[in-house]
């Protein structure tokens, strides 16, 4: 009997042990990046596990003005909003289009959409600089969001038409045995129901499009124009040759926060919304 109890709790301890590996992994970078943030600037080269003093040097140094860090935080705010918008847009119909109506090549075309997310973005750049140069999109918002849609577009349509798949179609067809014309029963009935990954789906797209950067440093060169991630790599230190680690370690923790925050507070939602297209 004891060695029967044994087993289980032995197994739960080795799951924590491994959880707990897991989660530690991933969040000493963050950790040591907080740390490194709150040196002074005269102890950024050191490995101590906590800053002593504690200095907040570095994040105003991080927004001065000279360094542009607070328009390029509104760059990417920008660019990561429109873009999520406009690929919840597309891919709310696209994934619903897939999911509920029957023609030929649907299997074909979920298939050449899911493919295009297999091209490196590097692959990508030389043509799309030649084609926004040609089109004098170069330092322009469009610029970023149009590529951050191409690579946002294959995650949108492939999780919510794995959703829509599972709802059953007798919701629609009640709606419209009760007076509901198809686009009704669509707005009124599927949507609300579909929340759940609309949001998941949001939350996933925004943070792709928020850490974006090969297209953002390709087709920008104005720094009134350049997002948070670009800009980052363009401070500078006291003299020439500094290298100001402090600071980029301060703007990488004001870039990362949010998304820090958004995640931990949405994770019951998000989780549902992974989960939701998965059971009947």
């Amino acid at each position: 009997m004891s060695t029967t109890v044994s087993r289980p709790r032995a197994g739960t301890l080795a799951r924590r042990a491994g959880i707990a590996v897991i989660v530690v992994y991933c969040l000493v970078p963050f950790y040591w990046m907080v740390v490194s943030s709150l040196r002074r600037p005269a102890d950024q080269f050191s490995n101590a596990p906590l800053p002593a003093p504690v200095s907040f040097d570095n994040y105003t140094a991080a927004f001065d003005p000279a360094n542009g860090f607070g328009r390029a935080l509104l760059n990417s705010l920008v660019v990561a909003g429109t873009t999520t918008a406009l690929t919840l847009l597309v891919g709310i119909f696209a994934g619903y289009a897939l999911a509920r109506l029957d023609f030929r090549g649907k299997t074909l075309i979920l298939t050449l959409v899911i493919a295009t997310s297999m091209f490196p973005p590097i692959t990508l750049v030389v043509p799309l600089l030649r084609l926004f140069t040609d089109a004098g999109w170069i330092n322009t918002y469009q610029a970023m969001i149009v590529p951050s849609m191409s690579f946002a577009l294959p995650l949108a349509v492939w999780n919510l038409t794995a959703f829509f798949r599972q709802m059953p179609a007798e919701l629609e067809k009640a709606a419209q045995v009760d007076g509901c014309t198809p686009a009704q029963a669509f707005r009124k009935v599927v949507l609300p129901l579909a929340a759940p990954a609309v949001f998941t789906t949001a939350i996933l797209v925004f943070i792709c499009a928020w850490n974006e950067f090969l297209i953002a440093v390709s087709v920008v060169n104005d720094r009134q124009m350049m997002t948070a991630n670009v800009i980052v790599t363009l401070f500078t230190g006291q003299y020439r040759y500094d290298q100001p680690f402090g600071t980029q370690m301060a703007a990488g923790v004001v870039v990362t926060l949010p998304l820090v925050v958004a995640v931990l507070f949405f994770q019951r939602r998000i989780v549902d919304g992974l989960t939701a297209g998965g059971l009947k």
